[in-house]
């Protein structure tokens, strides 16, 4: 039985071949492209549960690949980086990207963030229909969220992000909970890296994102949403 199919997009050969490899053995079904053109093209024509995501290809680089692809869908996306840089982070997840992973890589690691990014939080235990949270809108029927007048586009942890906030506002939830409820069992002691992704929630619903009124941290501990009384 396929556990997902996956496409792996990189422009190194040998990456492609390991990562089938890889992925193969343990019974993802897997199609590679050597180009962002080429992804896109096997994307029209084929569907794929996760795309595995070079950020330094060249011609069509692997950010603008990114956006191409979350412009058009809503497919799981983790985008491999050569540096552990913030900036490269920031730059893969503003891009569209679910995840990223840092090349060099070890398989278990990247095994565990593709089931991360495979997982999908079960939303007949959250908020369902239109929510508000200040200035912004959430619909979690439709998956789709207004801030001051604008939609904006949240991957799709993003969403199941601010899912689980919403289902406890106005309560702290820890760091590991968070990460665990999210992201799954893989997941917990990562600080760093939910704190990368709470800072792009933040640039998306708040007016002011150095100085969050919606998305608040507890420090030391986790986050809060602050819901006015009449979200309660």
């Amino acid at each position: 039985m396929s556990a997902g199919r996956i496409l792996v997009v990189d422009d190194d050969p040998q990456i492609r071949r390991v990562m089938r490899v890889t992925l193969t053995g343990q019974s993802y079904e897997v199609d590679d492209a050597k180009s962002g053109d080429a992804a896109l093209e096997k994307l029209r024509e084929q569907r794929f549960d996760l795309v595995l995501l070079d950020m330094n290809m060249p011609g069509m680089s692997g950010l603008e690949t990114c956006r191409a692809i979350r412009g058009q869908s809503e497919i799981a996306i983790i985008m491999l980086t050569v540096r552990d840089s913030e900036e490269d982070k920031v730059a893969a997840l503003d891009a569209g990207a679910d995840d990223y992973v840092t090349k060099p890589y070890n398989a278990p690691e990247l095994l565990a963030r593709i089931r991360a990014a495979l997982r999908r939080t079960p939303s007949a235990h959250g908020p369902t229909g239109l929510q508000k949270v200040g200035a912004v809108e959430i619909d979690f029927d439709t998956r789709q969220v207004v801030a001051r007048g604008k939609r904006v586009r949240l991957t799709p942890k993003e969403f199941e992000l601010l899912r689980y906030l919403v289902t406890h506002g106005n309560k702290v939830v820890s760091h590991r909970e968070l990460l665990q409820a999210v992201w799954g069992p893989d997941y917990g002691d990562q600080v760093d890296y939910l704190r990368v992704f709470v800072n792009q929630l933040r640039k998306k619903i708040e007016p002011n994102p150095s100085t969050p009124t919606y998305l608040l941290t507890e420090p030391w501990v986790g986050y809060r949403l602050q819901l006015s009384a009449d979200n309660m």
